[in-house]
């Protein structure tokens, strides 16, 4: 099992500005390649405070890979359906050179309204872009003189500048919130994974991971080769009961932004995402304890939480990358970094991961 590092800002700006929160990513960014983490990664969203200070991964990917020599770069994920694909395989290779070819490629398919809205685009057109946008990138990363004609966007014929480093393309992953029927599609198609336990049952999530591992080795690919990384909030404290207040609050920080974020559902159906039509009931029943007590999130000491990963190593196998979420909500910078330095030290030797 190793471990990597999840940005996700959720938080008002008169908690902290946007130039703060870049440069403590950048600082444990640093510090997560020192200690031996597997990667780093950032999401896409606009617009509110429920992500809206990283429009761009690619930029602050970017700014971390000029900081960092060792660990993976990972989108977590970018939204094929907000940029033309010329573009966005441009923007992945040109930061696939600048990191040395250390870039992995998350692509998620997006879920708000408004954020599809603000880009003039239908939301039930999602699914088809996000199909078109990942095969269109990858054929102009690993082919010379493309000629793309699909549903969405014709061009070419062209050869893609700059190549990327890595060959024939950087390692894709598929971001599935969901959906079992997506986790046996990247399988069958060769990509790597990301999901989310948080926002789905355990026994959905095995499904997904079950038909992901059965679709992969279906079409003929070495067991054990398809990546998995599987994100997780982390709330971790010598201190057991300062470890659960920050969950109880930072949690219900992020629930209660997301609940604004997803408000347009109400008024929303989409064929392309069945049931989202529910998701603020859904949201609006979190229990933080039920969470945990469900190892959804993870909290408390760090033989606590040494508890708690060995319960999903044993669930959903060991051959999984754990993606961290240490510094969220608006949680105090030497908190973050201290939790970091906690786990490090006296949670992932637990794995296997000495030099973490």
């Amino acid at each position: 099992m190793e471990f990597g590092l999840n940005f996700f800002p959720v938080f008002a700006p008169e908690r902290k500005t946007a130039a703060e929160y870049y440069r403590e990513v950048l600082d444990l960014s640093v510090l997560a390649e020192r200690h031996g983490f597997e990667h780093v990664q950032t999401v896409e969203h606009y617009g509110s405070p429920y992500g809206g200070y990283s429009p761009d991964p690619v930029t602050l990917l970017t700014a971390i890979a000029a900081r960092t020599e060792r660990i993976r770069i990972t989108t977590g994920a970018v939204i094929p359906a907000f940029t033309h694909p010329l573009k966005l395989a441009g923007k992945l290779a040109m930061l696939d050179n600048l990191c040395g070819g250390r870039l992995d490629v998350g692509f998620g398919r997006g879920f708000l309204p408004d954020e599809f809205d603000w880009f003039g685009i239908p939301i039930d057109e999602s699914r088809r872009r996000f199909t078109e946008g990942v095969e269109a990138c990858r054929r102009l990363w690993s082919e010379e003189n493309v000629t793309w004609e699909g549903e969405f966007y014709r061009f070419g014929p062209i050869t893609l500048l700059p190549r990327p480093v890595q060959n024939p393309h950087p390692p894709i992953f598929v971001a599935s919130a969901s959906s079992p029927e997506s986790c046996a599609q990247a399988g069958t198609d060769g990509y790597h994974l990301q999901i989310v336990p948080s926002i789905v049952s355990h026994e959905v999530m095995l499904e997904m991971l079950d038909s992901y591992r059965r679709s992969w080795a279906a079409a003929g690919r070495p067991a054990g080769a398809g990546r998995v990384q599987v994100k997780y909030t982390c709330y971790l404290s010598e201190d057991r009961a300062q470890a659960l207040e920050w969950g109880e609050r930072f949690e219900n920080n992020y629930i209660d932004l997301m609940t604004g974020a997803i408000a347009s559902w109400a008024a929303t159906t989409s064929a392309d995402y069945k049931g989202y039509e529910k998701l603020i009931d859904k949201v609006r029943t979190y229990d933080f304890t039920k969470s945990l007590n469900d190892h959804k999130v993870l909290a408390g000491t760090p033989a606590e939480v040494t508890e708690q990963l060995t319960a999903i190593r044993g669930w959903f196998g060991d051959d999984i990358t754990v993606s961290l979420q240490l510094n969220p909500g608006y949680m105090p910078y030497e908190d973050s970094r201290r939790a970091l330095e906690l786990f490090a030290d006296h949670v992932a030797p637990h794995f296997g991961n000495a030099d973490v």
